[in-house]
């Protein structure tokens, strides 16, 4: 998993571990390998004997905003890479600071647009999909807002609390707790859903027609590994996320399972390259 310990990625991975190694009937185990927009995870596998028993979790940002951003060798590695199978998908949520005077999209617009430079979205870092997300954002809806980025989302959503920072699109978990206390409102979601956590969100595309995007979890092999294993990796996982415990347990934050083909993860991956480019390239965007 190349996240640290804690994050959507590793609760997936440990969930769908515990269930695999009882299908299975041989131990699953994660190892976390965070940093380096993934870079080192995914050579880690790359360069993994292609015999099914090491395999990727990645994040569309590691095999499709990554390899766009960076020259680093994201691009080479993720060639090295064979999709097996999607395993998740879902809306990210856009939130403002409760001292933000907005209900809903067209406020957050209108406020914009009147006070321009002065709405400010945090991210995690350039490049990420929150910062990419305020990229779209900024370009639809014609305002003049701000980006600024954080080492990290702790420090990004401290100063979301105090009102530092106006706005910020994030999964829907990791601010729950904040938006129940009133600490930060949640305006819309970026794309339809059907969890329970955020299919009653207002979208944002409502307000501001052609904004759409989900983020998404693939499971992949080394380039090598022959088709047959491929096959029995992508049934075991198509099994265990039908799993009630799973389901019950992950959907409920938000995110939606979602046991797919290798050639499902290629389609995913064409759709958002063909997106994201576009954002990119108008942005002006590079990570060194």
């Amino acid at each position: 998993v190349p996240y640290a310990a804690g994050g959507p990625a590793d609760v997936v991975a440990r969930e769908l571990a515990l269930v695999l190694s009882a299908d299975l009937k041989q131990t699953v185990t994660v190892e976390n390998q965070g940093g380096g927009m993934g870079v080192p995870a995914l050579g880690v596998v790359a360069r993994a004997d292609p015999d099914g028993h090491t395999l990727l979790l990645a994040a569309f940002g590691n095999m499709v905003l990554q390899p766009m951003l960076s020259k680093k060798g994201g691009a080479d590695l993720v060639a090295k890479l064979k999709p097996v199978s999607t395993i998740s998908t879902g809306p990210h949520v856009l939130v403002v600071s409760a001292k933000l005077p907005v209900k809903n999209i067209p406020e957050l617009i209108d406020y914009a647009r009147a006070n321009p430079g002065k709405v400010s979205f945090a991210s995690a870092g350039t490049g990420g999909t929150a910062h990419l997300g305020m990229e779209m954002f900024k370009a639809l809806s014609k305002t003049d807002v701000i980006h600024v980025p954080y080492k990290g989302s702790a420090g990004a959503v401290n100063d979301l609390i105090s009102g530092e920072v106006s706005a910020m699109f994030s999964s829907l978990p990791s601010l729950q707790g904040l938006a129940d206390k009133g600490l930060v409102k949640v305006l819309a979601a970026t794309a339809p859903s059907k969890s329970a956590a955020t299919k009653s969100l207002p979208l944002i595309g409502s307000a501001l027609p052609g904004f759409e995007y989900t983020t998404w979890y693939a499971m992949y092999a080394p380039q090598a590994t022959p088709k047959g294993t491929v096959d029995t990796i992508n049934a075991a996982l198509a099994k265990a996320l039908r799993n009630p415990a799973i389901v019950t347990k992950i959907e409920a934050a938000g995110t939606e399972l979602q046991a797919g083909s290798p050639e499902e993860v290629q389609a995913w991956t064409q759709r958002d390259s063909d997106k994201w480019s576009r954002v990119i390239r108008d942005a002006k965007i590079s990570i060194e």
